[in-house]
């Protein structure tokens, strides 16, 4: 096992070229540390900004659990597609499992996203993923992605 401590970062632009998503649902910003392709810290900054605060909930807003699991599947595809580097290639999330919510998000709140490969067979790679604010885990799940090249190259 790698015992490297950090890696190669990811800024807006570079996560913009390796994901298909924009706003409002580009779920985030940066991804740090990535080693090889076994794992990653991507970092989504909360903001009271978002769209869906003025329903979720009105006077007490919570960012979405199922909004941190997609949070949680774009950093491992965004460690998928930057390490694969196949020109063109899409990364799809095709599963969600053992998602638990342990604690609230709120604005102003810096969530850290921390995926590692669990295991890659043929075009499927899967992650487990923590999701945490100042250190404590607020949620979790294991993701799994499949890339396809789109032959766009």
């Amino acid at each position: 096992m790698n015992t490297q401590t950090s890696g190669d970062s990811l800024e807006l632009a570079d996560i913009m070229r390796l994901l298909p998503h924009r706003y409002p649902f580009l779920m985030i910003e940066r991804v740090e540390n990535i080693v090889d392709s076994e794992s990653a810290v991507g970092i989504k900054n909360v903001s009271i900004n978002e769209p869906f605060f003025r329903g979720h909930f009105p006077g007490h807003p919570v960012f979405p659990g199922v909004l941190i699991v997609e949070a949680i599947a774009q950093t491992a595809g965004a460690v998928t597609a930057y390490r694969a580097n196949i020109p063109g290639a899409m990364t799809y999330m095709v599963g969600i499992d053992k998602a638990r919510f342990r604690r609230p998000v709120l604005p102003g709140h810096r969530l850290c996203l921390h995926v590692k490969k669990i295991g890659m067979r043929r075009d499927i790679w899967r992650f487990s993923g923590e999701a945490k604010v100042d250190g404590v885990l607020v949620a979790e799940a294991e993701c799994s992605a499949f890339l396809a090249s789109t032959g766009d190259d």
